[in-house]
């Protein structure tokens, strides 16, 4: 079942996305080469509870950190440890959430660690890209295809990759809700897009193939060939006005002109 918010409800995400905007610009100054995926951690913990807020991720279906901290050809889920070390040339996308007054924030991106080679920048300038690609089809009206298939059509047209075994999700009151959010797919089909749906919108774009693995930890996913993922992440409302805003992106609206 899909959950339309109301104004008041549609203010509170914004505040809990303000907060996770805030812990996340934080994060992305602190990476550096040498540090461990496991401080990255308890940096994150830290300031989503001087926020006064949870962190959504700990303890989730049993999962034992606060971020999903995944390098290179790691795609989403990996598990910050101590023994983790951030090198120079990596990349790493940090995915967070929060809990504030009941109402769930998620967000992710993915980061260079010191200076990274060319064609590593270009694989995350384009997934985000293809993120903002498809939240301009995320209005009232259109279809779940087309936010999908703005993602695909743009990451595909440079030869990469669009992982189709984990997908976007509805977000609210519980971190997961329906719908599914595919990063592909075809125009005018899927669920209609409706004011008060709040989703979670998360291109995962490989260098080359987009199949991948599990592996044993029972979390991380990595690519099937070995090549290196980008990920990128907002929570996102379609407004009162049926516009895409960014939750987890404060200021950002998308405008009818744009």
């Amino acid at each position: 079942m899909i959950y339309l918010k109301n104004a008041q409800q549609l203010d509170c995400m914004r505040r809990s996305g303000a907060m996770l905007y805030e812990v996340l610009c934080r994060l992305r100054e602190a990476i550096k080469p040498g540090m461990s995926t496991a401080e990255l951690d308890v940096y994150a913990e830290q300031l989503i509870r001087k926020h006064k807020a949870i962190p959504s991720f700990l303890d989730y279906q049993g999962y034992p950190a606060s971020i999903c901290a995944s390098i290179n050809d790691e795609v989403v889920h990996g598990i910050p440890a101590e023994d983790a070390i951030l090198k120079e040339g990596d990349i790493i996308s940090v995915d967070c959430g929060l809990i504030f007054d009941g109402w769930q924030a998620d967000s992710a991106f993915t980061v260079g660690v010191g200076k990274i080679a060319p064609e590593h920048q270009q694989l995350i300038d384009v997934t985000e890209e293809s993120f903002f690609k498809g939240i301009r089809q995320a209005i009232n009206g259109n279809h779940l295809g087309d936010i999908g298939y703005a993602v695909q059509s743009y990451a595909e047209s440079f030869g990469y990759g669009v992982v189709r075994d984990l997908t976007g999700h509805g977000i609210g009151r519980a971190m997961h809700e329906d719908p599914s959010v595919p990063n592909f797919g075809r125009p005018g089909h899927g669920t209609r897009l409706r004011a008060g749906m709040t989703l979670a919108i998360e291109p995962m774009i490989t260098q080359r193939g987009w199949e991948v693995a599990q592996l044993d930890d029972g979390w991380t996913i990595v690519t099937d060939d070995g090549s290196w993922c980008s990920h990128y992440e907002h929570t996102i409302a379609i407004n009162e006005k049926g516009l895409p805003e960014l939750m987890t992106y404060p200021g950002y609206v998308l405008t009818e002109e744009a």
